[in-house]
């Protein structure tokens, strides 16, 4: 079994403290940014970053849907963690200033793949997919903070 990642960032023009804000806040913005993929959004506990816990359902392909129950912690300033209950996903957002009024956003999503010949399917394709979902995520994050 194979550790997966998948890593995708933008630069927003917006500052970093926007940004961040922006996507910690789960019981406001974060639902309006999420593509088509994902279905069944509930905020269980929390909705501002540290403490919140999080549902919904990842559609990566037209076959394989995660339901994801997310515990959401900030090790450290600008960054944003979302560990999955239901499987050994780790999702990290990390938002760092990148000049005068613009920021960095990187998103790194972790998690054991599968043995064998899906293993390799899996950790061949599934990065770019997902890479795809949230470079979408990013592109809404922007727009919605560019306004």
């Amino acid at each position: 079994m194979a550790q997966v990642e998948a890593t995708t960032e933008r630069i927003i023009a917006a500052d970093a403290e926007t940004v961040f804000d922006t996507l910690a806040d789960y019981s406001g913005a974060r639902e309006k940014l999420l593509p088509e993929h994902f279905s069944a959004y509930e905020v269980r506990e929390g909705g501002d970053g540290e403490g919140t816990l999080v549902h919904w359902k990842l559609q990566a392909t037209s076959k394989r849907v995660r339901d994801c129950l997310l515990e959401v912690t900030e090790p450290t300033d600008g960054q944003l963690v979302e560990k999955d209950r239901n499987s050994s996903m780790v999702t990290t957002w990390t938002v760092t200033p990148a000049g005068e009024g613009k920021s960095r956003a990187v998103v790194t999503t972790v998690w054991n793949g599968a043995g064998g010949i899906g293993g390799f399917f899996e950790k061949t394709f599934a990065p770019k997919g997902l890479g795809r979902i949230y470079d979408a995520v990013l592109a809404n994050l922007a727009a919605h903070v560019e306004k």
